[in-house]
């Protein structure tokens, strides 16, 4: 393959990255911002879910076939650690993740400002466009680590087991979507479950709150961390291969 096609074909998969993730995040981050404009009849923890969970599954589905449906740097890095991806697309990857939520970061607050009702548009805003964070006075940093890196050690094995190894069924993206539905009707209320950290940093860089940054870090330690054990787990132990 000629290094101009290399470029053509690693371009298409980090843009097939970067509007997946930015599917993610609009539509979940989204459905957090309308729940919170809606009050109690928005559509709740189960709704919010669902959004996450489907969206997720069409991007994946969508997807895999250009880029491996990443749509998560937690994803990118597992891959990278099992040697499925080269460590500068795998770079490339995450950037194009981290941009497409940001986009839809950037277009979430503006349909925010652009809401008439004050009270309305001040509900959206205080949710950080939807940006997963947990209430320090509950739940301390490490526990926050630990409920987001469990949460996407169950994800990446979702992830292995339905679309990378050789023998998954033939479902696309969903097995995929639906762990990731289940585990936010668990995580959402803990640390909001973003299992993603481009979904935790894509709508928050844009309108998170004050504590934003301070807990920045978990999102990206614990998922990650968690990612990484599951696909170890899946490559070295249920795979049994070493490369």
């Amino acid at each position: 393959m000629t290094a101009a096609a290399t470029f053509t074909d690693d371009f298409k998969a980090c843009l097939a990255e970067a509007i997946a993730t930015f599917a993610l995040c609009f539509i979940g981050g989204g459905s957090i911002c309308v729940d919170a404009m809606l009050g109690e009849h928005g559509p709740g923890l189960l709704g919010i879910a669902l959004a996450h969970g489907i969206v997720l599954s069409i991007a994946v589905t969508a997807t895999m076939n250009v880029s491996g449906g990443h749509v998560n740097p937690a994803v990118t890095v597992a891959m990278l650690a099992t040697g499925r991806i080269a460590p500068l697309k795998a770079g490339l990857y995450i950037l194009s993740q981290c941009a497409g939520g940001a986009v839809a970061g950037m277009l979430l607050m503006t349909i925010a400002r652009g809401v008439l009702d004050p009270a309305a548009a001040r509900a959206m805003l205080d949710t950080g466009l939807g940006t997963p964070a947990f209430d320090t006075s509950k739940i301390a940093a490490s526990t926050a680590v630990i409920i987001e890196g469990v949460l996407t050690f169950l994800l990446l094995f979702a992830v292995f087991g339905t679309a990378v190894d050789p023998r998954h069924p033939n479902v696309g993206g969903f097995g995929i979507g639906l762990m990731v539905g289940v585990d936010i009707l668990v995580g959402g209320p803990l640390t909001g479950a973003a299992m993603n950290p481009a979904r935790a940093f894509g709508t928050g860089i844009i309108g998170g709150t004050a504590d934003f940054w301070g807990q920045q870090w978990v999102y990206w330690i614990g998922p990650c961390a968690g990612g990484v054990l599951a696909a170890a787990a899946y490559h070295f132990g249920v795979l049994g291969r070493q490369k």
